[in-house]
């Protein structure tokens, strides 16, 4: 297990990066923020685990990097962002979750920008961190 206060964020992103390229999921532990008996954020943070299959990696318009995930236990789709990420662990299994089918047009988005990074077929994963918070920074 990995904790991601010992480590950067740009290790921490490269080797989630990486277990997205290998396919192989993740169990995180994140703080997520509370929600009261009527549904609605109380403003404190919870710890939950979750084991997940990342499928993107995202920057939202606040700037946070969000990792993109299906969830094992519950089939759904869901987003960390990489700063509410305490610990995580790379299993060595591969992907069980189904996807849920891409349309021909994109989803309507409020609260991300877009980023288009172009890579070299072999660029490497660190080298791949780099162009992004290159891209990041323009």
């Amino acid at each position: 297990m990995r904790h991601t206060a010992r480590e950067t964020t740009t290790a921490t992103l490269t080797r989630l990066i990486k277990a997205l390229d290998r396919q192989h999921p993740v169990t995180v532990a994140y703080l997520k923020e509370e929600k009261g008996e009527a549904g609605r954020k109380t403003g404190a943070l919870v710890e939950t685990v979750r084991t997940v299959e990342i499928f993107d990696v995202v920057i939202s318009q606040a700037g946070d990097i969000l990792i993109k995930a299906m969830d094992r236990s519950t089939g759904e789709a869901r987003s960390f962002r990489l700063d509410r990420i305490r610990t995580y662990s790379i299993h060595r299994t591969r992907y069980l979750v189904e996807r849920p089918a891409a349309s021909d047009k994109p989803a309507r988005t409020t609260s991300l920008a877009t980023v288009v990074v172009l890579y070299p077929v072999d660029c490497p994963i660190a080298r791949r961190v780099e162009i992004l918070a290159d891209a990041l920074a323009a």
